[in-house]
């Protein structure tokens, strides 16, 4: 066996959440909301590059959401994605009024983009070669 690289990671949250999660997802990085198997759960797979690589999975109750609420993201801390074009990106996130935080690593001709999506879950989107 070898892992191969990122399949897709689920976010679970209240409908209301999961909706905003959505949302962010689409409108902010782009990603589409396509086909998902029928599940008993109520939910969304959010396409990039053609895969779907985000899981959103309504819950149906909240007892959960003192230990996994927006904000207190257990043992995750972020989830990094390869993007492309830099400079639109950050107009966005400036269009929107989204907080972030930028870095750059010279040794890997890379700047990273720090943000968290609306469940308080942490995104790195690394640009390569864009600067």
């Amino acid at each position: 066996m070898a892992v191969q690289g990122l399949h897709h990671y689920n976010i679970s949250a209240p409908l209301s959440l999961i909706e905003d999660v959505r949302d962010f997802y689409v409108r902010v990085l782009g990603f589409t909301d396509g086909a998902r198997p029928r599940f008993a759960s109520t939910g969304y797979w959010l396409y990039a590059g053609g895969a779907p690589i985000v899981h959103l999975t309504a819950r149906t109750t909240d007892s959960d959401a003192d230990r996994d609420g927006p904000g207190a993201p257990g043992y995750f801390d972020h989830l990094a994605l390869a993007c492309t074009g830099l400079d639109a990106m950050l107009q966005r996130l400036v269009e929107l009024d989204i907080p972030f935080e930028i870095d750059e690593v010279p040794q890997l001709s890379q700047v990273q983009i720090f943000l968290n999506d609306p469940a308080g879950l942490g995104l790195e989107l690394n640009f390569t070669g864009e600067r």
